[in-house]
């Protein structure tokens, strides 16, 4: 029959209808004479393709002409010829398709067969797939047949061919494969078909998406028909258990082609260097058969999970060949980084369908039951604790399970299967899994572990380890010997023998235990660390621990003596390498020196060693270009491409599986930059803080530019997924990000130094960007709290305490400082930005959760600053507001900090949020606060700063409970909380505070009542506050307590002067009460007193107005002054000498404020002091009689205070002599206040005391009283109540008392034999003072420091004792008689001079004496 090429029945038909009418009157007519023609020129398989909807001839002349059905035309061409072969029409239907379908599928220019068509095949099976549907719904075509001849064709079918008739309900994948029973010539084709599928997509990226969709359909009907739900039996049928002949067998083969092309995959793992880069990508584009999004609503879950399942035990179980002494080996080449990336993308894909447990409990079932492939098994766990944020947990309860069974039933399996997996997580770093030196010491390290119930159980770890030996590792064996097992004493020789064998093994490895570092990093595998970077790692280390403690570490004297190969051919050489020597010593200089003074050193490497840094440092001076040492750029600039590759992630939600791989990516470029973390094992490391200079931190370069490239990152793939996302759907890629940076211990300096310069120095030149990044970053930093160890933040050397060690939510608090308007603005932006974004982020945690991941400081930043810059923040009510309009208005362009901080503050689960007890900001924390504000450069004006007070004491922490950090409307102990924490922060402006304590004191109450029941609260405060003090030094605790009772001083200064003394009521009488301040000064006060006898001005005076402005409460003004006066004679008369010192300055502020309050005459006792003091000038300079009233101390301490005010003339000697006859006391006590000042000038010579014009005029005094036969020593006696100079010895301060022993041997030239003799006591009180002399020198030698005037301490020392040789044989028996107390302290401080003692207190030696000296 003739072929008619290209005529299209529809084409003829229109075209000739174009030229002139219709010959035929109906359809049928018309289809009557084209079956005649196609009878001469018949094609069927051409009319097959021949379609059209339907054929419309043209009409002129608005004639109609009938349609005639192309589907109801080939129907019935098909009968017609069907009749005359005498065939079934839907026979002849399928066998013409078939024959179309090998003409369409060979028409490709390709010379073999691709699974994929070409447009021109495409659009020519559409029609005949067209065709053929019609010729289904007309039931004219058969499909069994069909799938049989599909078979036949000289060529397999196209795979996008059987595809269409798939997806086109035609024949279903399923029927075409069952109709062939060659099984394995089925399966051959479809796994080549999808070869090439793979492969030829990755060629023609057009066509992606079209393979995408036929790969996924087929994988849809192979897991629906493959895994199957049986619900009559209960049960899930898998493929290998389905009978031969079910109809789903070639669905289960085509299970197998998966996994048998999967298996390419799977061989490509270790040799995927190797591949060519097409069949890779092939490969990779199979993979996609695992997404788990593919199968959506098509696939019951239970089959995905069933499918999956049995895809990971068949990867795990994959060509079991390697042995577990392979594993052993090779495992540290099998960590996430290092795998294959098909294979872990694999194990991605399939993670996707299960929790971290049902995977971690899928891999214990397989490794229970199978034999696995230990390369797989161990990259699978690699991949699932670096991917699975929950697995690390998981993975301890698996260990902890197989180390439970293995010792259950001392089972080998179990234990290699808990070492193999411990090892392993531990790869990926502690960021993700404890290290394994800490999971050995945690499971072996103390006697609770398995292997300490019974011998049996310690003998089988033992052989367990012992086989283990030949095939280790070095850093293993380290491992575990520096940290060995527990073992009971007497199986002691257990652990030798393991320890033998392990050396011999490192011997053999070549690794000298004798070289192993001090700080080795026994975590790290990397078996490249030789002894010289080990020990330039471990100079580092003893470096951070000799900063923290000023002593050489232990572990280096330790090795000076015990290892002294490794640190004389090691340790030293790193630790003495030549370089330019610091103008200030630092760290390494002082530790040099301190190991050369402890003989640590040998002097002929020392030397070489300062040759060599003096010649590195001419060669620096002549070159002027200083030289750094270049770091390669490469590491850091693929650090830089997975930082970038890290975002696109991120800011696409539905590639956040993908994000914990890439993180481990860029994990492994930080540790190819900055080298493994040395700190991770050592139980000092762990513990030892980091150094943080906050003044001035400092960096390494190399580590800023890493650090930099890390926080941008962050900041930027912050800003960059909040744009798509707020927080809450951000998913844990940052969480991720920042413990992976944790993880790294050795760049935890740079960071934290890093954050210190961007925070603390360049906090308020930082844009919001920056500031909304880094307070992100914060709140991720909490998260990890657990790998940050503490912080030892110095100050430098201008703060009272140089340096503190913090906890990283304390260090915050450091670094967040309000003292500046600019420093309050930021810090507001800062803290705002840090809790909103934690809100936001966790929208669902409790206020207990969150108040877990929010530092405390940040929120009581917030507390602070919000109310003291917002009126509304000020007792406002909160509301309920919309998590996301916090997160708007912090990345909103326009940004307006001031407005997002109030709307945060009027949060209700924000102001929930301040009930947490941790978060309270109590009134001591706000006062600490508040007391830091530099007033000239605050935010507020004076008159809002005290607005803001009022409101803050009165209207808040006042009425507020103590559980809330308030004071209970207690305004006694709001006072005591403001004087506390004043004398606590050592600051300097502590007087604007004064007017919230004036205003708290002047609302007490007046008690009635006994005055005895009087309790001053404030004194009560002060002496508190110097209790239980515990120092490490007696020099500590007198520093100490100087320190702290100049503050108690500044503050009673600052207070109101009334403040000092308490007004009560006795009867019906108003009475002042200053017994507190009494004793305050009697026990305390004094001992900050210079000049020893007197207290300073500023006290004094504030005292004396202090009475006379509260006497204005009493009855009797003149008789409620008088009477403390009287009473300050005997229970505090050091502030009567203190009068007598300042009277010149004090006399005209009392006399005015006298007269300003009262307008009447003095009180009588205040005319009294002036009188005394009118006397004494007077009988100076005229020569009038000095009048003896009163205690004659008093009258004492005006004369000596007038004379030591004015200029020495000369004729103070004759002064004295002009005193009367009754004027010992008088005079004993001058003499005591000139010892007081020679003291004083020893002590505080800036004082404006002479020492040699105390001495001497001491030595006038001594002279007078000795002229008129006074008896004075008894002023040396340690006086107790009720002797004669107990008053003055109670006035002196501790320190001029037990310096009164070098006063007295100061007076030596003025004792005379006439003293002895008359004074019987001389003798013990010269020795009881030579004694303490001693004592003094031993245990307080701080006191007697050398000065210009006074000589070497020794000297006084040697000049005491010489005296005491020289009058023990002029003194007379009665002298030795009250001396024997002091016998036995003598004889053991100075045995000689105990001996002479002795000697000379024997009546027969003391008369030979008299003999010898009648013979002179």
């Amino acid at each position: 029959s003739a072929h008619l090429p290209g005529a299209n029945l529809s084409e003829t038909s229109s075209g000739r209808a174009r030229k002139r009418k219709s010959a035929f009157r109906s359809g049928a007519e018309l289809q009557e004479a084209a079956l005649r023609l196609l009878d001469r020129h018949q094609n069927l398989n051409d009319l097959l393709l021949e379609v059209e909807d339907s054929v419309k001839p043209g009409g002129q002349g608005g004639v109609e002409h009938q349609e005639v059905s192309s589907e109801s035309f080939i129907v019935s061409v098909l009968q017609e010829q069907a009749s005359r072969l005498g065939v079934p029409t839907a026979i002849l239907a399928a066998k013409n398709a078939v024959t179309n379908i090998e003409r369409i599928c060979q028409a490709s220019a390709s010379p073999f067969q691709v699974p994929l068509l070409n447009l021109d095949q495409r659009k020519r099976l559409s029609c005949l797939l067209q065709t053929v549907k019609d010729l289904l719904a007309n039931n004219v075509f058969c499909r069994s047949l069909f799938c049989q001849e599909m078979w036949k064709m000289k060529d397999p079918p196209v795979l996008e061919a059987v595809w269409h008739l798939h997806r086109g309900d035609i024949v279903g994948l399923g029927e075409l494969l069952e109709s062939n029973l060659a099984a394995p010539a089925v399966v051959e084709w479809l796994c080549n078909s999808l070869c090439g599928l793979c492969e030829q997509v990755e060629e023609s990226s057009g066509d992606v998406e079209l393979a995408g969709r036929i790969l996924s359909d087929f994988a849809i009907l192979f897991l629906q028909n493959g895994f199957q739900q049986t619900s009559e039996l209960g049960r899930k049928l898998e493929f290998k258990n389905v009978p031969y002949c079910h109809s789903s067998f070639h669905f289960s083969h085509c299970v197998f082609v998966l996994l048998f092309w999967g298996t390419g995959v799977l061989d490509a793992v270790g040799k995927e260097k190797q591949e060519d880069v097409s069949t890779l990508q092939a490969m990779r584009f199979w993979l996609n058969v695992f997404n788990v999004s593919v199968y959506k609503s098509a696939v019951h879950p239970d089959s995905l999970q069933q499918f999956f399942r049995h895809t990971l035990t068949e990867v795990l179980t994959y060509n079991p060949l390697l042995r577990v002494s392979d594993a052993i080996h090779m495992q540290k080449e099998w960590s996430f980084t290092r795998t294959c990336s098909l294979l872990t993308t694999l194990y991605r894909k399939m993670f996707m369908a299960f929790s971290a447990k049902e995977l971690i409990g899928q891999l214990q079932q397989v490794l229970e039951t199978h034999e696995v492939n230990w390369q797989h098994v161990l990259s699978c766990v690699s991949t699932l604790v670096v991917c699975q944020a929950e697995a690390e947990q998981l993975f301890k309860d698996l260990l902890r399970h197989l180390l439970i069974k293995a010792f259950e039933n001392f089972d080998m399996e179990n234990m290699i299967t808990a070492f193999l997996i411990a090892r392993q997580a531990a790869l990926e770093g502690p960021a993700v899994f404890m290290p394994y030196s800490e999971w050995f010491k945690a499971s072996f390290g103390s006697s609770g572990g398995h292997h300490g119930s019974s011998k049996k159980a310690l003998v089988f770890l033992f052989e367990f380890l012992s086989e283990l030996v030949p095939f280790e590792a070095a850093p293993y064996l380290k491992v575990h010997i520096m940290y060995p097992p527990f073992v009971p004493t007497k199986h002691r020789s257990i652990l030798l023998e393991y320890i033998t064998l392990a050396k011999t093994r490192l011997a053999d490895l070549k690794v000298a235990i004798e070289d192993m570092g001090l700080y080795e990093d026994l975590s790290s595998t990397d078996e490249s660390v030789q002894p010289q970077g080990q020990a330039l790692r471990d100079v580092e280390k003893a470096l951070q621990i000799f900063e923290n403690t000023r002593k050489i570490p232990t572990s280096v004297i330790e090795a000076s003596i015990f290892r002294r190969p490794y640190y004389t051919s090691w340790f030293l050489p790193a630790l003495l390498r030549p370089r330019v020597l610091p103008k200030t010593p630092d760290a390494r200089m002082a530790f040099i020196d301190s190991l050369k003074s402890a003989d640590k050193i040998p002097s002929n490497l020392y030397s070489t060693y300062m040759q060599a840094c003096c010649a590195m440092k001419e060669k620096m001076l002549q070159d002027e270009s200083k030289v750094e040492t270049s770091h390669s750029k490469e590491p850091v600039e693929q650090l830089k491409a997975e930082l970038a590759e890290l975002k696109t992630l991120i800011v696409d939600q539905a590639k956040y599986k993908d994000v914990p791989a890439q993180i481990a990516v860029i994990s492994d470029r930080l540790t190819s930059i900055l080298g493994h973390s040395s700190d991770e094992n050592e139980a000092a490391t762990l513990n030892s803080p980091i150094q943080v200079d906050i003044s001035a931190p400092r960096l390494e370069p190399s580590h800023q530019s890493v650090v930099d490239l890390l926080l941008t990152s962050f900041c930027q793939n912050l800003i960059a997924a909040s744009y798509f996302n707020p927080p809450d759907r951000q998913g844990p890629c940052l969480s991720l990000f920042v413990k992976m940076m944790c993880g790294h211990r050795n760049l935890l300096p740079a960071l934290l130094g890093r954050l210190c310069q961007l925070i603390y120095h360049q906090g308020p030149s930082l844009n919001d960007a920056h500031i909304l990044g880094l307070a992100a970053f914060v709140i991720h930093l909490s998260e990890c709290r657990a790998l940050i160890p503490e912080m030892k933040a110095s100050w430098g050397i201008s703060e009272p305490v140089s340096e503190k060690v913090l906890s990283i939510s304390e260090y915050w608090n450091c670094l967040l400082v309000c003292r500046t308007e600019e420093s309050f603005a930021f810090c507001m932006r800062f803290c705002t930005a840090a809790a909103s974004y934690l809100m936001c982020k966790f929208p669902s945690y409790s206020c207990e959760d969150l108040c877990a991941l929010l530092p405390p400081s940040l929120v009581k930043k917030l507390q602070y600053i919000v109310p003291r810059l917002s009126l509304e923040a000020r007792g406002i009510l909160c509301e309920e507001a919309k998590t996301d309009l916090i997160w708007s208005s912090l990345s909103c362009p326009s940004l307006n900090y001031k407005r997002a901080s109030l709307c945060l503050w009027k949060q209700a689960r924000f102001q929930e949020l301040l009930k947490e007890k941790a978060l309270q900001l109590s009134f001591r924390e706000w006062l600490l606060l508040e007391l830091e504000v530099y007033p000239e450069k605050d935010i507020l004006s004076a008159s809002e700063r005290q607005d803001f007070h009022y409101w803050a004491i009165y209207q808040w922490y006042l009425p507020a409970p103590s559980a809330s950090g308030g004071c209970d409307g207690d305004l006694e102990k709001a006072c005591g909380i403001i004087i506390n924490t004043i004398l606590d922060s050592s600051q300097r402006n502590i007087e604007r505070l004064n007017e919230m304590v004036l205003e708290l004191g002047c609302r007490r109450k007046l008690l009635s009542g006994c005055l005895d029941a009087q309790r001053h609260f404030l004194f009560e405060i002060l002496q508190e506050r110097l209790k239980d003090r515990k120092h490490s030094s007696a020099l500590g605790e007198q520093l100490w307590r100087q320190q702290e009772l100049l503050l108690h001083r500044r503050i009673l200064v600052g207070l109101p002067a009334s403040a000092l003394i308490v007004t009560c009521r006795k009867g019906k009488k108003t009475m002042l009460d200053c017994e507190d301040f009494f004793h305050f000064v009697n026990l305390e006060l004094k001992n900050v007193c210079s000049r020893g006898y007197a207290l300073s001005y500023d006290i004094t005076a504030h005292f004396f107005r202090g009475l006379l402005n509260a006497s204005l409460d009493c009855e009797e003004s003149a008789e409620a002054v008088n009477d403390v006066l009287t009473a300050c004679q005997t229970r505090c008369p050091i502030v009567l000498f203190s009068a007598a010192l300042w009277w010149p300055r004090l006399e005209p502020v009392l006399c005015s404020q006298w007269k300003r309050l009262f307008g009447a005459p003095l009180a009588e006792e205040l005319e009294r002091l002036r009188e005394r003091q009118s006397s004494a000038t007077s009988f100076l300079s005229s020569g009038m009689v000095f009048p003896l009233s009163g205690p004659p101390w008093i009258s004492a301490a005006f004369l000596h205070c007038t004379i030591q005010q004015q200029s020495p003339h000369g004729w103070e000697r004759n002064a004295l002599k002009r005193l009367g006859t009754d004027t010992e006391q008088l005079l004993v006590s001058l003499l005591f206040f000139s010892l007081m000042d020679l003291i004083s000038a020893k002590i505080a010579p800036k004082e404006g005391v002479d020492f040699q014009t105390s001495l001497e005029w001491s030595l006038v005094i001594l002279q007078c009283l000795e002229e008129r036969g006074m008896s004075w020593p008894l002023l040396f006696h340690s006086a107790e109540k009720g002797d004669k100079y107990c008053v003055l010895h109670s006035t002196a301060s501790d320190c001029h008392i037990r310096l009164l022993p070098l006063a007295f041997y100061s007076l030596t030239p003025c004792f005379h034999q006439e003293l002895l003799t008359r004074e019987h006591t001389f003798l013990y009180v010269a020795l009881d003072l030579y004694i303490q002399l001693l004592r003094l020198f031993v245990e307080r030698k701080d006191l007697l420091r050398q000065s210009p005037d006074t000589g070497d301490p020794l000297e006084v020392i040697s000049t005491a004792r010489q005296f005491l040789f020289s009058v023990i044989p002029q003194c007379p028996a009665p002298s030795f008689g009250n001396i024997q107390p002091l016998l036995a302290t003598c004889e053991e401080l100075d045995p000689e001079l105990g001996a002479a003692l002795l000697h000379f207190s024997r009546p027969a030696a003391a008369m030979e004496l008299d003999e010898e000296l009648v013979l002179f």
